[in-house]
């Protein structure tokens, strides 16, 4: 088990380095998105790859920012039951849930992205639109995404099992020790 452990803290390191650098590329695709609108309403001047880069951008954050979600717990999850639950019920659920439904479809959408990416790549596959760019980059992005999703998934579930056999202390609770420390100090 200590070797998975240790598997799961290189995931979510990995995971924690992708989270912080991608919430750059929204700062981007937002400076992107207003130069491009000051430019088209001043100057009349548009492009149609500077709104595919917008896209690009939007999306690679919403991609690999998923798996950085789930490893801060801050993924969608019914509120009203969870907070009704305890610890170590919401821990088994999120063990379970993972196990059965997170796991198989981000494996398959990974799966399934592979050749979806491999044929926009070895075509030189590119936008439709006049100026558009190139494509294969932007399925290149899906593809990493639900991969990272994947290995997260199961860094959630080595986490969540050894927590739940007492193997391990949640290191979400750790953190809001922290927190709870730092907010009596101020």
């Amino acid at each position: 088990m200590a070797i998975l452990i240790a598997v799961s803290r290189i995931v979510d390191a990995v995971t924690g380095f992708i989270g912080r650098w991608v919430s750059w590329l929204l700062l981007a695709a937002v400076l992107i998105s207003s130069g491009n609108a000051i430019l088209r309403k001043s100057f009349d001047i548009s492009s149609n790859a500077w709104l595919e880069v917008q896209w690009y951008l939007y999306g690679t954050v919403f991609m690999l920012a998923a798996a950085y979600a789930l490893l801060k717990n801050e993924h969608v999850r019914i509120d009203i039951l969870s907070s009704t639950w305890s610890k170590r019920t919401r821990d088994i659920i999120d063990l379970v849930l993972h196990a059965i439904f997170l796991v198989p479809f981000a494996g398959l959408m990974t799966y399934l992205a592979w050749p979806w990416f491999w044929l926009s790549f070895t075509s030189g596959e590119i936008s439709g639109n006049a100026g558009g760019l190139i494509i294969w980059p932007a399925k290149l992005v899906v593809l990493v995404g639900f991969g990272l999703l994947l290995a997260q998934a199961f860094s959630e579930i080595i986490k969540r099992f050894a927590i739940v056999t007492g193997r391990m202390a949640d290191p979400r609770e750790d953190l809001s020790e922290d927190a709870r420390a730092a907010a009596r100090e101020v």
